[in-house]
């Protein structure tokens, strides 16, 4: 597994500053989030942040986060989907090779919505799958399905691996995010549904004594701080011999605070720790 720290640590920072205090920090891959990045290239392009990873020695492997493609409908449904289109052509030219897609799947739910939420992952999963002329095909971009502990529908590890398993597609798997493991309902045996064909990304952060009824992304903390048993979650990732990237992801505004440097060492240390490296690469 590789070590790697989702952008939205730094949320205050500068996109431009954070790659350099990350890189500063032994910090060798980042999660991009697509707010900041979309923020950054109002004044600069895409080639640019090619040039600025590769000049701190920088891989950005995954991205951070695509709503609304699931349970929109009519207008926001277009605006979605052509939002979801430019950003598969952007992540083409960074080089990008993972989307994160929320599992935003608001309630009360009729078959009729659970209908279209899987008609919709098949249609983000052919888009992914067209001809190379289209869009999404020549950016190569996997997407990888974030379930969501507060959702009505795909809220646990085993319905959005069943969901998946049934769409077949290998260029749509799981994003394993610990907070919405721990925080919803998913159970440890749940655990058993990874494999190394379905799990795309894996997000980490712990919660410092907080029940899991109120819990929010405010309250994430480095692994390590808080109560999450992560060692069984990062058993099952070497058991199905998990290769990919896990990333330290926090929305604490605390932890906005600090400079992007000092949290690239520290979340650096936190994440090797967790995943049993025993030495800088």
């Amino acid at each position: 597994m590789k070590p790697a720290v989702a952008q939205v640590c730094s949320l205050e920072s500068a996109f431009e500053r954070d790659i350099e205090d990350y890189a500063a920090g032994a910090c060798s891959a980042i999660e991009l989030w697509l707010g900041k990045l979309e923020g950054f290239l109002e004044q600069h392009t895409a080639a640019e942040v090619r040039e600025l990873l590769a000049s701190h020695g920088l891989v950005a492997p995954v991205a951070s986060f695509q709503g609304g493609l699931l349970t929109s409908q009519g207008e926001r449904r277009r605006e979605h989907w052509d939002h979801f289109a430019r950003r598969l052509d952007l992540l083409r030219e960074i080089g990008v090779e993972t989307l994160v897609v929320a599992a935003d799947i608001g309630g009360p739910l009729t078959q009729e919505d659970i209908d279209r939420v899987t008609a919709s992952l098949a249609e983000a999963a052919a888009v992914a799958l067209a001809q190379p002329a289209a869009r999404a095909a020549s950016s190569g971009v996997r997407l990888a399905v974030e379930f969501q502990a507060r959702a009505s529908f795909m809220n646990n590890l085993q319905t959005a691996a069943a969901v998946i398993a049934d769409l077949g597609s290998p260029h749509v798997g799981l994003c394993l995010d610990a907070f919405h493991y721990y925080v919803g309902p998913s159970k440890p045996e749940d655990l058993a549904y990874l494999s190394a064909a379905n799990v795309f990304h894996v997000q980490v952060c712990d919660l410092p004594g907080v029940a899991r009824e109120f819990a929010s992304d405010s309250d994430r903390v480095l692994p390590g701080d808080g109560d999450i048993p992560l060692e069984p979650l990062v058993a099952a990732l070497k058991a199905i011999r998990y290769d990919g990237y896990v990333s330290v992801e926090l929305m604490n505004p605390q932890i906005w605070r600090v400079p992007a440097r000092q949290f690239g060492e520290i979340a650096m240390t936190a994440v090797r720790k967790l995943l049993g490296l025993a030495r800088m690469e």
